[in-house]
Order: C-alpha cells, then structure tokens, then sequence
C-alpha cells in the first residue's frame, strides 16, 4: 500500500504497474481466488468455491487492528498470492456476507485495483458508509453484487443513484451462494484499463491501476473532479461505552450482542433496549433508523430490560466527528485512435504513471499541460514544475 519502487522494464509474461504482477502467458491458466477481511469465514468460502477450483485468501492481523491496518494486510497477501504465481490476477474478487459486508465495501474504496468484482450477502455497507470514505468514483471498474433482504433495497438505491456501481438483489428471489460464485466469475480484471478514475482522502491509500500519485497539495483545486464521496449518515449513538448489536436481529429491542474488553458501562450483554425516551424500539432496524435523525447532541433516556427486569438509565445521544473534507482524485483515459493519455487530477502535484508497450508512441497531457513523444514504455514519474509539464524515468 505505501511507494515501493518500480521495475521499469517488462519481462517475459510479467508488467510493471504500481505492485509486481504476473499475467499468466498465453496457454497458461491459474484459478481465480476470493479474498476475504474475516478469516474466520474462510471454510464457508472454502466449500462454496472448491467446486469451481477457486483459491481463498486471507491475512491475519493483530487483535484490535483497525480496518485500514486488515485491507492493507488483505492486499499484502493478494499481491504475494499473484506474485508466486498461485492466482489469476484477473479474477481475484473480495467477498463478505453479514457483519463483513460493510468491510467489503470500505476494502474496494481503499483498494479499488485489486479486484475484478466483489460480492456480499446479507448485512449492510452502513457502517462504511459512515466512515466517510466511501466514493463512488473507486467502484468505476469494480462491480459489487449485494444480496439481501428486502430492506436492503432503499440503500441500495441510494447508493445507485450517487452513482456507486452496485447491483441489489433480493435474497428471496433464489439468490444464493451459488449465484454469487457465478455473478463474481464473469468479471475479470483489465491489467491496464482504458479509463480510470479513483478519489481518496489518504496518501497511504494513492493507487489507482496504472496511476500512483506521489504529492499532495490541497492548494490545487480542480473544479471540473467534484468529490464523489457518498454522504454519511449522522452517525448519531447512544453514550453507553460503545456495545455491539446486529441490524438485522429480530427485536422486541436492541440485544447486546457484545462489550468491549473491560467494559465499565451500565450494560451487560444479552440486554436489550426497548425503549427510547419512551419511544418503544421494535428491533434493531428501526433504532438505527431513529438515530439517523438526530442531528445534535442530547440528552436521552433508555430503558433496559435484564431478564425480567427493566431499568432507566440516563445517557446522551452524541454524534462522531467527521475527517476534513480535502480529498485528490485523478481520472485518467488512454484513447487508442489518438495515441493519447489524457489525465486530470484534483490536489496532486507528482504521480508515476506506467505505460504499457502497445501504448506508445503517445502524447500525454496532465490538466491541459501537454508532454510530446512519451517514447518509451515503463514507469514515468510526472510533476508539474512552473506551469510546465515534467518526466523522468521512475528510480
């Protein structure tokens, strides 16, 4: 995920991009794989896709590693698995159901050019969302396939209609595991696609297929690149020590499903929260939906039930605090008739781009500055240094 050098040249049956790939010569086949953020679903994963013949990736990371520390260990064990030759790099997916779909979601925003395609059952990418790095623009070549229940389908289609690349399906008209293994197999990887286009808010997280940007500068406004960030949900909670649930568990109320480790707040799990300031909950769903609406913070009262006992306990409702808003984006084009790369970028001021053969000659041109006769194939690293267009070749 960080830079790591180039090879600037190209060998027999690999290419350079922004990590080493092996693309299998002609006549060569190697299995498609599925990565996975929870480990722990590696057997169910296992015994949907043996049949196919497909490889199960996974990484492990320390206990409480945060979920940008598990996409950058997931990648790390995806490009160790295309380096050793033991995957196709053009059919590796990423894929998740229940409480890992959020996860699946967020991992395709952090790390769009790993995966041909992702796919998830069940659960709710709302917890990604929430992160605030969610953008439409990362799953431009990546498909993602949601297969839920009914209550998916409003979210679903917000996140079509912010344009996000996602296909819904409803669990109850026959979609299963199997459908998924099938959906997922039909989508491969363009080692250099034509058009790509990636937004981010972390320089750890700056790699975009054939693109890497370098430097950053929040100076360099780019009017004509919006953000395509999907907006977050209030993210409103209760003040109880951060206790766990499932949304799609049946009610009466909320159940406990968890504590953090050394817990020191009124709950215990297996409670429930049936009440909000009075308001009756009728399950985990409809909190969720009644916490949207909050806008400020204050304070609340809820009602536990313990076994057959109910308590009142006196909290607030608080709300997160969102990252700054500053985010790059670079789209990018090859148009073959032209022998031209066209690339526009927002807060960037130094990228490498790698140039595959068949693309050159060309010209380039980085927001209108034009750079003549790229001759040579490989890694080039472009900046922009007084309102002239600059490249050299990557160190």
């Amino acid at each position: 995920m960080t830079s790591r050098n180039w090879r600037n040249e190209f060998v027999r049956g690999c290419a350079t991009i922004s990590l080493l790939v092996c693309w299998p010569l002609a006549g060569q086949t190697k299995p498609p794989a599925v990565a996975l953020l929870d480990a722990a679903d590696s057997v169910q994963w296992q015994n949907w896709t043996r049949e196919a013949g497909w490889q199960v990736i996974t990484a492990s990371t320390a206990a409480g590693a945060d979920i940008d520390a598990r996409v950058r260990a997931l990648a790390g064990a995806v490009e160790s698995a295309i380096q050793n030759g033991s995957v196709d790099p053009a059919r590796v997916y990423i894929g998740g159901r229940g409480d890992a779909t959020a996860a699946v979601f967020y991992a395709i925003s952090r790390v769009p050019d790993l995966w041909a395609a992702g796919a998830v059952l069940g659960g709710s990418p709302k917890a990604a969302i929430d992160t605030n790095r969610i953008f439409a623009a990362n799953f431009t070549n990546v498909p993602l396939l949601w297969i839920s229940g009914d209550d998916g389908k409003p979210l679903a289609e917000k996140l079509t209609a912010a344009k996000l690349n996602v296909e819904w399906q409803p669990a109850s008209a026959g979609a299963n595991a199997a459908a998924l293994i099938q959906w997922l197999g039909q989508h491969k990887r363009e080692m250099f696609p034509l058009a790509i286009d990636c937004e981010t808010n972390s320089p750890v997280f700056s790699r975009c297929y054939w693109i890497q940007a370098t430097k950053f500068d929040a100076s360099e406004r780019n009017d004509v690149l919006a953000s395509t960030r999907i907006p977050a949900g209030s993210g409103a909670a209760l003040d109880l020590g951060g206790f766990l649930f499932k949304p799609d568990e049946p009610g009466p109320g909320v159940l406990v499903a968890s504590l953090p480790e050394k817990y020191g707040g009124p709950l215990k799990t297996g409670d429930r929260l049936i009440a909000l300031d009075g308001r009756p909950l009728a399950d985990a769903r409809q909190y969720l939906e009644l916490m949207e609406k909050f806008t400020d913070e204050k304070p609340a009262v809820v009602t536990v039930q313990r076994g057959k006992e109910r308590m009142r306990v006196e909290t607030r409702i608080v709300l997160p605090r969102r990252e700054a808003g500053v985010t790059s984006r670079v789209q990018a084009q090859y148009l073959p008739a032209e022998k031209e790369i066209q690339i526009v970028s927002r807060t960037i001021t130094e990228m490498r781009v790698t140039v595959p053969a068949e693309w050159v000659p060309a010209t380039l041109s980085w927001n209108g500055l034009p750079l003549e006769n790229v001759k040579e194939a490989g890694c080039w690293v472009l900046s922009v240094q007084k309102e002239l267009l600059r490249a050299e070749k990557c160190k």
